[in-house]
Order: structure tokens, then sequence, then C-alpha cells
């Protein structure tokens, strides 16, 4: 028999054409996708009115001999942190992800310069690729006598070990003399101050201490041993507050595991809050298994994201977390950028770290984590206060419109990515 009238090889023949052609048009629509969904970005944007965003105001606790306060307002953390920078007697430690040349940012600039000439130590770090927007003149009216590493998006030593030598700096810390030290998701900017709800930490006292540890690792990778951050002593171990930093350059990524672990030990309740929500795998069924075993779990994300793929991808998680009981809380009152979490009224973390790859297995990050009681109360009120500003997703959800749930799949080889 001739093989062209062989019913299965003339199958195969077909699918050997067939599916290359679909190969391809499966990897084009990614970017398509991808174009399409930045180009309705930027119409939503031009079109979408910017909204004050609620205060709820600032909560306090102390843990051990530590002061602990959370911020939910910039206005209000941006003049402390001034404050904080005016008072500075010996040091002053900084490492933030965007860096706004507008008011706000030019403030900061005016501190820096003024702690330098009385003479306080100043380090600062800032990441490249966040602030390429930002004219280099903006941040060279730095005093000579301020130290500043610009953090490379992609190192001179990234062909030795592009693993260890690339990673953005997300990290978003202030550290007043040793004592006084602030961490969370506010960046530097009129817009945060105004128009983002987030969530920051300042710990007075003893907890300072692993944040400045984080900070003078950082700027000792990059620098040699005369130019060096030195190491100074913590005032006592602490068991309830501790610092979760991850460090590309070692190829550390602690906060993936501690929140694997703080999940895994819920009893009762789990309530994140994270502005994009691309989990992994394990982190999604870490999540769905403590829904599964009676646990109130309930993730706040934002309705409208500054990121509109951001938005889609995290869409695509939210049918299996529906089924699996896990609440889906979408944050309407303006762009939510808080980084938090609180588990079991025991258990709260505090940082700049987002549940996606590119923050748990890519960035520097830096997460607080805290085992106290009243604090994890304190945190609760803030979960409150935001979910009242809400809308829960319901099985309403599962019915959205089949091109709806097609562009979803589309978008899933982009997980990885983001």
């Amino acid at each position: 028999m001739s093989p062209l009238r062989n019913p299965a090889l003339r199958q195969a023949d077909s699918l050997r054409r067939i599916v290359p052609w679909a190969v391809a048009g499966l990897v084009s629509a990614v970017p398509a996708t991808v174009a399409a969904s930045m180009a309705i970005d930027l119409l939503q944007k031009r079109g979408r009115k910017t909204r004050a965003a609620p205060r709820p105001g600032t909560f306090s606790s102390t843990v051990e001999e530590s002061e602990l306060d959370i911020y939910t307002d910039g206005a209000t953390l941006y003049e402390d942190m001034l404050d904080a920078i005016g008072s500075a007697r010996e040091s002053i430690l900084m490492e933030t992800f965007i860096w706004k040349n507008d008011e706000v940012g030019q403030r900061f600039i005016d501190a820096f310069n003024a702690a330098s000439a009385r003479g306080v130590e100043v380090h600062l770090i800032y990441d490249g690729f966040a602030n390429l927007s930002v004219p280099s003149s903006f941040y060279h009216q730095l005093s000579e006598q301020v130290r500043v590493l610009r953090l490379p998006t992609v190192a001179r030593r990234f062909w030795r070990g592009p693993m260890r030598h690339s990673g953005f700096n997300h990290s978003k810390i202030l550290v007043i003399d040793d004592d006084v030290a602030f961490v969370g998701g506010f960046n530097i900017g009129s817009l945060y101050a105004r128009h983002w709800r987030d969530t920051h930490l300042r710990s007075v006292g003893p907890g300072a201490w692993g944040l400045r540890q984080t900070i003078a690792e950082v700027w000792n990778e990059f620098h040699d041993s005369g130019e060096q951050i030195a190491w100074v002593p913590p005032a006592a171990w602490e068991s309830k507050l501790r610092v979760s930093a991850n460090l590309p350059i070692h190829l550390v990524y602690p906060i993936r595991s501690m929140y694997l672990n703080a999940f895994a030990r819920a009893r009762k309740r789990i309530w994140l809050t994270t502005p994009y929500f691309i989990p992994d795998q394990q982190l999604l069924r870490s999540l769905v298994e403590a829904a599964e075993r009676g646990v109130d779990v309930r993730v706040m994300v934002p309705r409208e994201s500054n990121h509109i793929l951001g938005d889609w991808l995290s869409r695509g998680f939210f049918e299996q977390m529906i089924n699996s009981k896990v609440t889906v809380l979408l944050y309407t009152a303006s762009m939510i950028h808080s980084k938090v979490a609180t588990v079991d009224g025991e258990w709260s973390t505090v940082g700049t770290a987002n549940i996606d790859r590119l923050s748990l297995t890519f960035n520097y990050e830096t997460n607080v984590e805290v085992i106290d009681r009243a604090f994890a109360a304190e945190m609760e009120k803030v979960f409150d206060c935001d979910s009242m500003h809400c809308v829960e997703l319901g099985s309403e959800w599962l019915n959205r419109h089949r091109l709806t749930k097609l562009a979803e799949r589309a978008l899933v080889p982009m997980r990885p990515w983001l």
C-alpha cells in the first residue's frame, strides 16, 4: 500500500504539518496578549481618575523591647521618616526601589544633605532600573559626602553567574542611628503619599538591628573593605521580631519559606494582602490546603492595580481559589500596595515582597516577621479597615465570559516571569 493511502500515515503527516503552526500560534499569542494588555492599560490609566487613598491611621504595639508602629498612609510616614533623618546624630542607612524626582523626593534629598553637613555618615542604595525615567541630575544634588550605590540591573560580573549578579533592589528600608528603622511597601514619591494604600512598619529599639544588617550586607557586597559598613553586635537575641531578607548575590531567598512555614502552621485564619498575586504552585497549594482543613483564608488584592498584566495573571488563580473556599477580596478604594499577612492572631509580617516569583526568587526583598499576639491584633484591625473597601468574589466569577477564560489561559506561560 502506498504511504499516502495509509490513513494512519496521512493522519501523522497532517499532525506534523499542523502542530508547528499550532505551537507558533500559541507562542505568538502570549506577546500579542501582553501587547494588547499594555495598550489597554495605557488607555485605562488615561481615563482613570486618581483617587485619594483611605487612611485607616497608625497602629502601635510593643514587642519585647521594641516599639512598633504600623503606618497606613504615606504623608504621615514621610513626615516621621524626615523627622528621624533630621534628628540623626551618627548614621543614616537607606535602601529603596523607586525614588521620584518630585516634591517628596526633593525633601529627602535636602534632608540627607543637611544630615551629611552636620557630620552624619549617610549610605544610600536605590535601584537603577526602577529609576531610569528619573534624570541623573536629580541624584547628583546629593552631597559628595553622601555615599550612594545605584544598584545596577545587570552587574559587570553578570556573566560569571547571572543568578547572583541580577535582581532588582525592591527593599525599602531606612535606619537611623542603629535604633530607629522603617520598612514596608512605600516607595518615595508624592503619588504614594496621597493616592496609594500601602503599609510600612517603624521599629524603635533592638529590632532595628536586623534591618541595619540587611542594608549593610547589600552595600558591602558591592564595595571593597575600605568602604564597607562596619558590623555592630545586636543588643540581644530577638525571638519574636526577626528579619527575612532575600539576597540574590548569595542565592538566599528565605521569604518564600517564611510564608510557607506560616501557612502550614495555620489553624484558624490566614489574612493576606498583596498588590500582585501570582504564586507558584506550592504557595497556592499551601493556601488551598489550609482552606480545605477549615482555616479562614482571605486574600486581598487590588481590583485595579497599576499593572493590568499582573491583574490578569492574578485572575487566572481565582476560580481554583473560590472552588477551594479561599475568600478573594478585591480592594476598590484605590491602588493597594501593602505586602502584609497575619496568621492565627499570633504571627504577622510586614515588608516589601509581593506574592510573585519576581519578589520571592529574584529580587532583593526584606520582610519583618513578628510573633506576638498584641501586634497581630493590630494587624487584624488594619485588615478589617481595608476589608470595608472590598468586594468579595463569589460564585458569579465562575460564570465569567468564555473569552475572559481564554485570555487567562493564554497568559499562563507568563506566570514564571512576573
